[in-house]
């Protein structure tokens, strides 16, 4: 199988390290790709929202499968110029998509397959959350637990351009669920957690995402399958009500309340930094799956998961997530990879030197037997990197290698 990923960030990287580990995948390409994937498999520079220039490379390469890696591209419809062309795709039309392109496009479908979501609220009156409607690479979200932060959301929202809504505030520790669908069925990966917001003690402002965990305690197969079934499945059904079949990667993002799991937001693709995480424990040959999934033959389809863990730390650019930083010298990437997984979120090579080029820069993944183990080989991966202003939360996957369990609750 001639694998064709779309994407150059950290989530990208860790698909092509786990599809090119896939038996039936015979050659691996990119567009634009990063140079953690060239590395892997062979990189090509036409832009991930550039569906024509996409369409020649699947056709000039032979492409069996495309996999389309981030949210932006598959929003603007690059899957729907190739599926019409005959080729093989993994990830939604435009139409699906618009689960994560529009958040009130979500509310909407939600209401209508009667899965419990947070409420939208008429008035913007604190405590609340406020929402960019639109993509906001994870950075459109603002918790208002008071005027003055209610005040400065709107005013970012509105820099933002485009619509908002606005949310009730809920409490409770949050999930990642992912489910690979193929317009009909859904099948769960592992369960993870992330952490958004910019600083230890989920402190500051909301960011593309600092570090990730899973799997999750407590949540295990018949939770999960709880969830699938009272979230994921009747989403499918509806979309597929509206002709906008969903093919590709269904992530809800869930707050556990004490009234049991509430959906806060639908994304259409895997999630960054949780894939760091969750690719390393799948077992088998996800090429396949994604195959079958493409072509809608995802039924009796099985994932295989490890019983080990893994915890991702990102490293981030100094002032990050205001601004990034581009071409800052990376040291230590060889040495980290001799402890843990090194995933390239956004950098560059600039003759012999790896660079930054971007906020969020690199992925350290450490896998353990425990969320402890991986959790102590993740930081000392990333304790081999350095470049100027990279920074880290210190507090990634902590509670969780403490014996913090999760449940449903309700």
């Amino acid at each position: 199988m001639r694998v064709l990923l779309v994407g150059s960030g950290g989530r990208e990287h860790a698909l092509a390290w786990k599809l090119e580990q896939s038996p039936s995948v015979t050659a691996l390409h990119a567009a634009p790709g990063s140079p953690g994937i060239a590395r892997l498999g062979e990189c090509h520079p036409i832009r991930a929202e550039d569906g024509e220039g996409l369409l020649a490379l699947a056709g000039s390469l032979g492409a069996d499968l495309v996999v389309i890696g981030p949210e932006a591209p598959l929003v603007h419809g690059v899957a729907d110029v190739l599926r019409h062309a005959g080729i093989s795709v993994f990830g939604p039309s435009a139409a699906a998509a618009r689960i994560e392109g529009s958040k009130t496009f979500a509310k909407k479908l939600m209401a209508a397959a009667r899965v419990r979501a947070a409420a939208a609220l008429p008035v913007a009156r604190p405590p609340c959350v406020v929402k960019a409607d639109g993509l906001a690479a994870g950075k459109g979200v603002f918790v208002c637990r008071s005027s003055t932060e209610l005040d400065a959301a709107l005013a970012a929202v509105s820099a933002l351009g485009g619509n908002f809504v606005v949310e009730e505030l809920l409490e409770g520790p949050e999930v990642s669920i992912f489910a690979i669908c193929d317009g009909a069925h859904a099948v769960s990966l592992v369960p993870a957690q992330d952490f958004k917001r910019a600083y230890d003690g989920d402190e500051g402002p909301n960011t593309g995402g600092m570090g990730s965990y899973a799997p999750v305690p407590g949540l295990d197969a018949a939770s999960v399958e709880e969830v699938l079934e009272t979230v994921h499945r009747p989403v499918l059904e509806e979309l597929g009500r509206r002709a906008a079949p969903f093919v590709g990667v269904l992530y809800a993002g869930l707050m556990l309340t004490d009234d049991g799991p509430r959906v806060l937001e639908f994304n259409c693709r895997f999630g960054d930094p949780e894939t760091q995480s969750v690719l390393p424990l799948l077992e088998g040959d996800l090429a396949e799956v994604l195959a079958a999934a493409a072509v809608g033959e995802l039924a009796g389809v099985a994932v295989e998961r490890s019983n080990r863990a893994a915890v991702t730390v990102v490293i981030a650019a100094e002032g990050y997530p205001e601004r990034g930083d581009r071409g800052s010298e990376i040291t230590g990437s060889a040495e980290a990879e001799t402890k843990a997984l090194v995933f390239h979120a956004g950098t560059a090579v600039q003759g012999h030197r790896l660079v930054t080029n971007g906020g969020r820069v690199l992925g350290v993944t450490g896998v353990g037997d425990t969320i402890a183990e991986a959790r102590n080989n993740a930081y000392a991966g990333a304790g081999e990197i350095s470049f100027p202003g990279a920074w880290s939360r210190g507090d990634i996957a902590l509670a969780a290698a403490e014996g913090q369990v999760l449940t449903l609750g309700g």
